[in-house]
């Protein structure tokens, strides 16, 4: 698999990464949907074997669980200088409003847990997992400059925002010396092109690595609600991807991709994936699966190539749709 560079910086990451969302106890508290720790060896190993050295984890997710998870794992199938790890802070880990947010105390709590659940001694690519509106930016940004500066943390990222908060929090970095977020985690698929009008080219020139999130939304763009019997748990419980998506307008982009992946002889999920793959500005998109056969759908599609005829074909029947994700 083919290794790029995350922005402008000297890391390399994989041109897909795994997201470890969906590890951890069934039933768990945050994503009820997630597969234990036995059956998720497999998507490590596979992933792995395939050359993927990206993950993707975050505290919040099943509070902490599928970190020690994807720790394990990556311990047992990759030497640690080989992969490139991310994980997040931000979100709720516990009642009470200290136990969430971005404030400084959270920061540098959170880290440091984070850390132990993982088994090593610094994280590649730190996430603010949404923006905490109840936090002054400078206090969220001089906490993130101590992990960098303290060796726990080597690279800054952040998540789905507006644009002009995007930019504030960069300038407010790059006015007080302080370490710069290098990545953006935004959602983006050919349902949802939203970010195309200021995200996307904003980090494009910027030299911001974009590492998008649910890029075959959330497993509509395979085609899993229409196939209800064969879809996957997570297909059938995801109140978020059904919250999403699922109007007429969605459902002529997914006959678009239908109609394409036909032709092309491949899944609708490969067909999604490559048009993904097919922008300049995106480095890695997340790929997140609960089945062997999802992972290897994008696996597939990393070595898929897009014609100019087909890239126009998926994209024509979008319509412009509400911002969403910034929750």
């Amino acid at each position: 698999m083919r290794q790029v560079r995350l922005g402008r910086t000297g890391l390399h990451v994989s041109r897909l990464c795994l997201g470890c969302m969906s590890f951890g106890p069934p039933g768990g508290p945050t994503h009820p949907w997630v597969i234990d720790e036995d059956a998720a060896q497999p998507f490590f190993r596979r992933a792995i074997e395939a050359g993927i050295t990206f993950f993707d984890t975050a505290n919040h997710y099943n509070y902490g669980a599928s970190e020690e998870i994807t720790g394990r794992a990556l311990k047992k199938y990759a030497r640690r200088d080989e992969i490139v790890l991310a994980t997040k802070v931000g979100l709720k880990m516990g009642e009470g409003p200290n136990q969430r947010g971005l404030s400084r105390g959270h920061i540098l709590d959170q880290v440091d847990r984070s850390l132990k659940r993982l088994g090593m001694d610094h994280i590649d690519l730190y996430y603010v997992h949404r923006l905490d509106p109840h936090t002054p930016f400078e206090e969220t940004l001089t906490a993130l400059d101590d992990l960098v500066r303290a060796g726990k943390v080597r690279y800054l990222g952040a998540s789905s925002m507006w644009a002009w908060q995007f930019v504030m929090l960069r300038e407010t970095q790059r006015a007080n010396g302080l370490a710069e977020f290098v990545a953006m985690q935004n959602f983006y698929n050919l349902a949802y092109r939203e970010e195309e009008r200021e995200m996307m080219p904003y980090c494009a020139a910027e030299g911001v690595g974009v590492v998008p999130w649910s890029p075959i939304a959330r497993g509509f763009l395979a085609g899993n609600r229409p196939k209800e019997g064969e879809a996957s748990n997570r297909a059938k419980t995801d109140k978020q991807a059904h919250a999403y998506f699922g109007s007429r307008a969605d459902y002529a982009v997914l006959a678009a991709v239908e109609k394409a992946a036909k032709r092309l002889g491949v899944s609708p999920a490969q067909a999604a994936y490559a048009w993904v793959l097919s922008k300049d500005f995106v480095t890695s998109p997340i790929v997140g699966a609960t089945k062997l056969s999802q992972l290897d759908e994008a696996i597939a599609a990393e070595a898929l190539d897009l014609d100019a005829r087909t890239i126009r074909a998926l994209e024509a029947p979008y319509r412009p749709r509400a911002v969403m994700g910034h929750q």
